[in-house]
Formats: C-alpha cells, sequence, structure tokens
C-alpha cells in the first residue's frame, strides 16, 4: 500500500472514530435527561427584572407578547418592558407605547442585528434611574409562561447568574415544518439542556427566554454580535468560569417559520453563526478545559464542534456510499476493516431515534406531533445542505430577519 492510501486509510478511520465517539458520548449524557424535573419553589418573589424584547418590524405580533408579560404572576413593581425598535419602518414602537411598555428606538445602518441591539440598549439600562437585578431577553414573536419570572427569581435567589429557560413552540401543528421543529425542541430540551443540568455542565443559551444578572452583565458586558449571539455569549460565559443552568418549569414559547425556504434561511444563519463562534472560542475552550482538567469547558467546546460533526458524517457516509457502490473507486479502504462495525452504528441510531417518542411523551406534545414523526427524517436530513453551505459562506456577517405573522395569544396555546 503506498504512503498517501496509508494517509488516507487512517484519515478516514479517524474521522470515523471521531464521530462514532461523540455519538456515543451525546446517547450517554442524554440518559440523564430523563429524571423527573423538581418544581420546588421557596423564594418570595425579590428580584426586580428589565425585560428586553428585540423587535425589527413586528407590528403584526408585538402586542400579544407585551399583553402577556403584563400579566405575568409577579409584583407588576418588580419588572419593566423594555421594546427595542431596531431599524423598523412600520409602526412597532407607536403599538409598543399603546399597549404600555417602553419603546427605545434605534437606527444604525453599520451595526445591524439582535447582538448590536441588546448591547445599544444595555447602554441605556444602565443610565436609567432604576436599577436591576437582572435582565431577562424575549424576541417578539414570543409568548411567556405567567410563572416565567417566579422560576427565574427562584434561580436567582439561588445563586445562579445565567438562566436559560425551556423553549417550546407556539405554532407546532401549522406545517410538517413547524412541526419538525416542535419535535427537535423536545429532543433539545430532554436530552441536551436538562441532561446536562442534571449532570452540573453548561447550557446552551438559545437566543430567547434568557435571564443575566446584571451585576455580571456589567462586568463582562455583552460584547456578543455574531449571527448567533446566543452561542456566543454562552462561549464567553463558559470561558470564564461561569456555566450557564437551565429552568425546565420557566416555558418561552416561539413562533417558527412555516416553510423550508424560511427555515433554510434561519437555519443557515444559526450555522453561519455557530461556524464563526468555533472558530473564535473552540481552540481556547479546549486548550482550558485540558490544562484544568474541567469537564464543563470540554462539553461546551464539543458543542461549538457539533456543526463540523455534522459535515464529517456526511463526507464519510458519502465515501462509504462510494465505496459500496464502485469498489474500484476507493480501493485502499477495505469496508469490512473499517474502525467502527455497522452494528455499532445500528445502536447508536437505535437510541438517537428511541429518544424522538420517549421525549415526546415526557415533555407531553400535541397529539398531532406524533403524526409528523414518520417524515421527521427529511427535516433532519435538510441540515446536511444547510451545514455544507453554511460552512463555505461562514464570513457572512449579515444579519438575515425572520418575518412573523402569526399574533397568538397564550390562552390559544392548548388550542
Amino acid at each position: 500500500m503506498s504512503i498517501l492510501g496509508t494517509l488516507a486509510d487512517g484519515a478516514f478511520i479517524a474521522l470515523q472514530g471521531l464521530t462514532g465517539a461523540l455519538s456515543a458520548y451525546q446517547v450517554g449524557v442524554s440518559l440523564f435527561g430523563y429524571r423527573k424535573p423538581k418544581d420546588t419553589i421557596t423564594h418570595a418573589p425579590k428580584k426586580s427584572f428589565a425585560i428586553f424584547v428585540a423587535a425589527h418590524n413586528e407590528a403584526e405580533v408585538i402586542e400579544p407578547l407585551i399583553e402577556n408579560l403584563h400579566q405575568l404572576e409577579y409584583p407588576r413593581e418588580l419588572y419593566d418592558i423594555f421594546v427595542i425598535c431596531d431599524n423598523c419602518t412600520d409602526n412597532t414602537a407607536e403599538i409598543v407605547r399603546n399597549a404600555n411598555a417602553l419603546a427605545f428606538e434605534r437606527f444604525d445602518d453599520t451595526k445591524r442585528g439582535k447582538g448590536y441591539a441588546i448591547e445599544w440598549m444595555l447602554e441605556r439600562l444602565w443610565e436609567q434611574e432604576k436599577k436591576y437585578d437582572a435582565v431577562v431577553m424575549f424576541d417578539a414573536d414570543n409568548l411567556a409562561a405567567k410563572d416565567f419570572l417566579v422560576h427565574m427569581n427562584e434561580k436567582l435567589m439561588n445563586g445562579d447568574k445565567v438562566i436559560q429557560g425551556y423553549l417550546g413552540t407556539k405554532n407546532p401543528n401549522d406545517t410538517w415544518i413547524t412541526a419538525s421543529y416542535a419535535i427537535s425542541y423536545c429532543i433539545a430540551n430532554r436530552t441536551w439542556q436538562f441532561a446536562r443540568y442534571n449532570l452540573g455542565l453548561a447550557n446552551a443559551l438559545g437566543g430567547t427566554g434568557i435571564c443575566i444578572d446584571a451585576d455580571l452583565l456589567k462586568e463582562m458586558g455583552w460584547g456578543a454580535h455574531s449571527l448567533t449571539e446566543d452561542v456566543e455569549f454562552t462561549a464567553r460565559c463558559v470561558e470564564r468560569g461561569i456555566y450557564p443552568t437551565w429552568a425546565h418549569n420557566a416555558k418561552v414559547f416561539d413562533e417558527k417559520p412555516h416553510t423550508m425556504r424560511a427555515s433554510w434561511r434561519q437555519r443557515l444563519r444559526w450555522m453561519q453563526g455557530h461556524f464563526d463562534c468555533a472558530s473564535r472560542y473552540f481552540w481556547p475552550l479546549m486548550g482550558k478545559s485540558i490544562k484544568n482538567r474541567n469537564w464543563a469547558m470540554l462539553d461546551a467546546a464539543l458543542y461549538l464542534f457539533q456543526p463540523m460533526r455534522v459535515l464529517i458524517i456526511l463526507f464519510t457516509t458519502i465515501i462509504l456510499y462510494l465505496q459500496w457502490m464502485m469498489p474500484s473507486w476507493w480501493a485502499i479502504t477495505d469496508i469490512q476493516d473499517v474502525m467502527l462495525p455497522t452494528p455499532y452504528w445500528v445502536v447508536i441510531n437505535i437510541f438517537l431515534y428511541a429518544q424522538l417518542p420517549l421525549s415526546m411523551i415526557l415533555e407531553k406534545a400535541h397529539w398531532k406531533s406524533y403524526l409528523y414523526l414518520p417524515i421527521f427524517p427529511i427535516f433532519l436530513l435538510t441540515w446536511f445542505p444547510i451545514t455544507l453551505f453554511a460552512y463555505f459562506t461562514k464570513n457572512n456577517k449579515k444579519w438575515s430577519h425572520t418575518e412573523h405573522t402569526r399574533a397568538i395569544r397564550l390562552d390559544e396555546l392548548s388550542n
């Protein structure tokens, strides 16, 4: 065998070994997500909150959210609603003021995007006479459970500094796309977020439903301007030894795109931003995790590696398929001698796919969601071209806005 063949063989086996190990790792971690969540409130409302709502031309959906926030089961004097009307060309600000919330209008053609808008609003918040214990962040299309701040108050009183709430979908039954998002969130909430919370690892911030201690924000600043400001701020926190935690009972409901085109644009932005953050934070976190023998930092670094793992799986799958279809195309690797045999992958995939209905049952998913399980793999497969395209366009910094049009209210979610 030639040197080139030996190197190609070794690289292929190494890539398979890497993806196999990471898949097994995630399966092992996910098993800790099946405990029963505790719902114990021991502290009376004490913490004060500045609620930020990032809005860009959200006239169609902003009023139900503000109405929802006014009705939270928390002392009204302990929270205020600040809506960042970011480069709006509609009447979002007018609707916000008519709904008795504070509208702050921002116009900046160069620093566009949610991350810049949040940083701009924080500068104005620190100038306010009234001081707050924490900042909560929602998107304009969200709805929050009425006890959301009760659970965040509990977490803050227990000493947590950065908290991610439970992310649900407010329109799961609109199309097969929204149903696929809903299924994905059930799995992520249980097998990723709740599992890591139970293990004491860092949770990943999800862009909305976030609560951050005000003093911590003043100390470290926001500093997250990428297309995925949540991923970036998570990395910045973990790098400093601050591990975001999880509030399983603090629920926020997010509107999801109806069409594949809109979903593609949204997920492409997520992957572009994720690649960007990984390029800046993966190696520093890996280095610190090894130096300090810190599992939480290692796990956070592996989270940043996830898009690259998707590409490696795509690459190795294509190679194996070509070997099977055209053995003479690449004869240097014998399929029977690959590092991880087929039974290994069968077992891994059985575990992964078994988590779909199990997570849905535990999270009490709507019965209609189960009807979409047979076509859910199609949605999963679309991540491959999206991630591949994102890799080659990862330097894109242009914010892509997801339009929202469903004015759903909290009491309609169960219907």
